[in-house]
């Protein structure tokens, strides 16, 4: 049994303040010296970035349509042993889950399955009365998920409190916190969500510590506290990425990081280690070598569109990401990773390790998908399933090669992606906890 107290912070619908509320929390608790072990529902790499600033430790998603169900209680433990408290800010609306799929993947159901305590972050800025109402449906709807408090977001002025106070009076539930309007806190969004932390350190780390602030202002940080740990404990043993005997030198898996590369699941270099590589982190943008004795390569997504200019002007990288390709040594591109690999992106060279060409677009490309392998892989054998997210604004000219990496199966039938060589690039974004074999595989192919 593992008992660690802890929060899940949810809200009606998106653009309440949960990512303020969190991450203020999660400031705001460090600051007392507490350990706090951050979390997100959902496939989101940005809020984990603050999440991470807020408490120190990494980042980590909860996503049960990616990992199932039955990984979450044991990743949350994974990520959360030795912590004081655990945080788990939510995705979308509370009851939110993945399209056509019930409560599958929904802040609801992530809190289910961690038997945790709810606190609904409302935002009160147009309602007085009707907040009672609102907070009522949201705690009577599902019986199992256990709504412990409300904190009332973008309250106008000492009027417009006490007029939602007594309407909340009625409601049973006790308010937590209570935020005034401040738009100081405000952290600039791109078309995909908050602008990444490593974009913009600076201000970054003072978005947080204004988040903390308001938080430590305005909450009842002890009852918040209390109600952690009125959680009861969980019976699932933590996550642990499995360890392989090793033999010989750990080869060495380049990891692409830095401003234009930041969509990154930390489970994923801890499965790499496991599996006997030795990770090394390089940044595109200001590396012109690709780190010493690199046998592999990851390039995970971020934003390269963004960065494209300096991308495509380190030429000595771009060269030796080519070279090392056409080695036929294993590199897995996701997304921004694909792009990188592809051609050109908006007229500018890339690696030109794929025949392909990107180009930035105005139509979003987002939502969940269930996808197989195409054909044998550096990454996984024809034939294995997966779950994966795409999340991008970008067109790829042809959007597959001769080999695909995936056969999509939702929302329409398609394949998409390139297998040539040790390349496996993929607009597909997955999880490899859910298939931990993915990194094994990997490191084997590296291995030679």
């Amino acid at each position: 049994m593992v008992s660690v107290p802890r929060l899940v912070i949810a809200a009606p619908a998106s653009g309440s303040g949960k990512t303020t509320v969190a991450t203020g929390l999660m400031a705001a608790f460090a600051g007392r010296g507490l350990a706090v072990s951050p979390h997100k529902v959902g496939p989101d790499y940005i809020d984990p970035g603050y999440h991470a600033l807020a408490t120190g430790r990494p980042g980590r998603n909860l996503d049960a349509y990616m990992c199932g169900p039955g990984l979450i209680a044991p990743l949350f433990t994974h990520g959360a042993s030795g912590c004081d408290l655990a945080v788990v800010e939510g995705v979308m609306g509370l009851y939110d889950g993945a399209s056509g799929q019930g409560e599958l993947a929904s802040t609801a159901q992530v809190s289910k399955l961690l038997r945790a305590p709810v606190v609904l972050v409302v935002d009160a800025s147009s309602q007085s009365r009707s907040v009672a109402a609102l907070v009522h449906g949201f705690a009577s709807w599902d019986p199992e998920v256990r709504i412990g408090g409300v904190i009332l977001n973008k309250v106008a002025s000492d009027r417009h409190e006490a007029l939602l106070r007594e309407a909340l009076d009625e409601s049973g539930l006790p308010v937590l916190g209570v935020l005034r309007r401040a738009p100081q806190v405000a952290t600039p969004s791109r078309h995909l969500g908050l602008v990444p932390v490593a974009e913009r350190q600076t201000d970054a780390l003072e978005a947080v510590r204004a988040m903390g602030d308001r938080v430590r202002e305005g909450c009842d940080l002890d009852a918040l506290m209390a109600l952690a740990r009125s959680a009861p404990a969980l019976p699932d043993e933590a996550w642990e990425p499995q360890a392989y005997p090793q033999e010989g030198a750990r080869p060495v898996v380049a990891v692409a990081g830095g401003a234009a590369f930041t969509f990154a699941y930390a489970e994923h270099a801890e499965l790499l280690t496991a599996a006997g590589a030795e990770v090394a982190v390089f940044d595109p943008l200001h590396d012109e070598k690709l780190p010493a004795g690199t046998a592999g390569l990851v390039i995970g997504g971020g934003f390269p569109e963004v960065y494209g200019p300096e991308l495509s002007a380190n030429e000595p990288l771009r060269r030796a990401v080519t070279d090392l390709a056409l080695s036929g040594a294993p590199v897995a591109a996701e997304c921004a990773g694909l792009l990188y690999l592809a051609r050109e992106l908006d007229g500018r060279p890339m690696c030109g390790v794929l025949d392909a060409s990107a180009r930035m677009s105005e139509r979003l490309t987002l939502g969940y998908r269930q996808a197989v392998a195409v054909s044998d892989s550096v990454l996984a054998v024809a034939g294995t399933r997966l779950r994966g997210h795409e999340f991008h604004r970008t067109v790829l000219e042809p959007g597959a090669g001769a080999t695909p990496a995936w056969g999509l199966h939702q929302p329409e039938r398609r394949v998409e992606g390139f297998v040539q060589q040790g390349v496996h690039a993929s607009y597909l974004h997955t999880h490899w906890a859910a298939e931990p074999g993915v990194a094994r595989r990997f490191v084997e192919r590296c291995r030679g």
